[in-house]
């Protein structure tokens, strides 16, 4: 990577927007490069941080107006740079928790539908056994058990109790 790079991405990213127009710019993640700076190696210089110091330039440099809506998405809220969160820039949060029973039998049943099932996997009875679980977890989860059963040469995707206690490890 050469330094300056990200940033410079950063500004060409804002460029296509404002050109676009009106449009949403989606930043997956972005703990990645919105941590609290200081944090790390390089004495404030370091890429992750012009980065985000082009981000946050780039954010203070258009105006409600100009029809794009920043969206940004992470896990971890509490590593982010409190620059970010300042109003103007991301001043709104929305928490998406973690599924209820009913959203963990629906997210099951789609990830479900990619492998062949025996006859005994009840979606409903696995979305009560997972609290606690996300949509990834879930996700994870049926591809478990779908490589249990392909090294025990299975046809299907069995919801045994052996089978249930070695894919919720």
């Amino acid at each position: 990577m050469f330094v300056g790079v990200g940033a410079s991405r950063v500004r060409d990213m804002f460029d296509q927007a404002k050109k676009a127009a009106p449009c949403i710019i989606f930043i997956d993640e972005i703990d990645a490069v919105g941590r609290q700076r200081g944090a790390g190696v390089g004495g404030g210089h370091d890429e992750r941080e012009q980065t985000l110091n082009q981000m946050l330039v780039e954010m203070d440099g258009f105006e409600g107006n100009e029809g794009i809506i920043v969206i940004a998405a992470t896990n971890r809220p509490d590593v982010l740079d409190p620059a970010l969160l300042r109003p103007g820039r991301f001043d709104r949060q929305v928490v998406v928790g973690l599924p209820d029973v009913r959203g963990r039998e629906q997210i099951l049943k789609v990830h479900m539908r990619k492998v062949p099932l025996a006859g005994d996997v009840e979606p409903s009875l696995i979305a009560r056994g997972t609290p606690g679980f996300s949509g990834a977890d879930l996700a994870n989860l049926v591809n478990e058990a779908a490589l249990f059963a392909a090294r025990g040469n299975k046809r299907n995707v069995l919801w045994s109790s052996s089978s249930r206690r070695k894919t919720r490890s």
